[in-house]
């Protein structure tokens, strides 16, 4: 950052690390502990690009996920633009989930459309059967809750429970203001 950046107000977006997805398995060991469940599925969103390059490089990841007996894979577009690369595993193995979710964003920014990527999701439920996401934002390097209701609104209460269980175990992005509405994100 320069001195221009500095007197603007200017700072950098934090940088990705996609590596802190790892994290997510103890988060959602404590969310057990808690009484919560991994529902067995979560999601990649992006906004897809034109082209035969972009194309190719969806094609590959969906046929690494699909080798060897891998996850559910399915490709869905939202009512905002978006695409989801969803994926359903056995609600016992959040590790291979996170791994699976993990081998589409790196082949997404190692093709070069890393600034495509929007979040990933990993979806759970509460002891009553109501989903909510343990969202990670692509452009912060950080996670949030997210429990959609009916009616395109939240579970704040829920939402800040799951903030206060979590944190110990994941980067939580701080600025509530950031914690996007993924309305009609799959698996939720």
């Amino acid at each position: 950052m320069g001195l221009f950046d500095s007197i603007l107000g200017r700072s950098k977006p934090a940088k990705a690390n996609l590596d802190v997805l790892f994290s997510v398995p103890q988060a959602a060991l404590t969310l057990q502990a808690n009484g919560f469940v991994f529902a067995g599925s979560g999601a990649v969103c992006y906004r897809p690009n034109e082209g035969a390059a972009f194309s190719k490089t969806e094609d590959d990841a969906e046929e690494l996920l699909n080798a060897d007996e891998g996850p559910d894979v399915e490709r869905f577009d939202d009512r905002f633009g978006f695409r989801w690369l969803t994926l359903v595993h056995q609600t016992d193995d959040v590790a291979g989930m996170v791994t699976d979710l993990h081998a589409v964003n790196s082949s997404l920014t190692d093709a070069g459309f890393g600034q495509a990527l929007l979040c990933s999701t990993v979806n759970f439920t509460t002891a009553d059967n109501t989903p909510f996401a343990i969202v990670y934002l692509y452009k912060r390097g950080t996670f949030y809750p997210f429990a959609p209701l009916p009616g395109d609104k939240r579970d704040n209460a829920l939402e800040l429970q799951l903030r206060g269980i979590v944190a110990a175990d994941i980067p939580i992005e701080a600025e509530l203001g950031r914690w996007l509405a993924i309305w009609g994100a799959p698996g939720l």
